[in-house]
């Protein structure tokens, strides 16, 4: 008996239909602004603009949005499977600081992919400065039920 391995093309429209349906219903992501700006098969870049009611008291982006944005950009890649999804651990670093009017992009990478559970590294940049922002490592753990349903999941690379 072989294992059915999909190709480059449908894992990438999966992963693809997943974040769409995913969106629809990410009121959190919708508020603070994040955009998707590609998905794919255990991967995903985000991008959020700090705004005027995201800066703290140092007039800085408020860590726990940097965090949002990080862990939005791993929900997005650790679901495009088609798998349901949700983080067990997650942590931060942040290395320097978001600036109003700034635009954060979030790349999220999978590492390791092993039955149930994975783990995912995001880098948080300042599309302006170029500078890393954050450093975050999730690990994921694999729930029942699919994100679409009905709609078949496809194994991990």
């Amino acid at each position: 008996m072989s294992t059915r391995h999909p190709n480059p093309t449908e894992a990438q429209a999966l992963a693809e239909a997943v974040a769409d349906a995913m969106w629809a219903r990410d009121r959190a992501a919708n508020a603070l602004g994040i955009k998707i700006e590609s998905v794919g098969p255990g991967v995903s870049h985000l991008s959020m603009p700090v705004r005027g009611d995201m800066v703290n008291g140092h007039h800085i982006c408020h860590g726990g949005l940097i965090f949002s944005l990080a862990d939005t950009a791993f929900a997005y890649a650790c679901n495009s499977y088609n798998k349901n999804t949700v983080a067990s651990a997650c942590h931060i670093d942040f290395l320097a600081p978001g600036m109003e009017n700034d635009t954060l992009d979030a790349e999220a990478v999978e590492r390791s992919q092993s039955g149930r559970t994975g783990v995912y590294d995001v880098t948080v940049k300042s599309r302006q400065s170029g500078k890393t922002i954050a450093l975050f490592r999730g690990k994921s753990y694999r729930i029942n039920g699919e994100v679409i349903a009905g709609l078949a999941a496809v194994p991990a690379a």
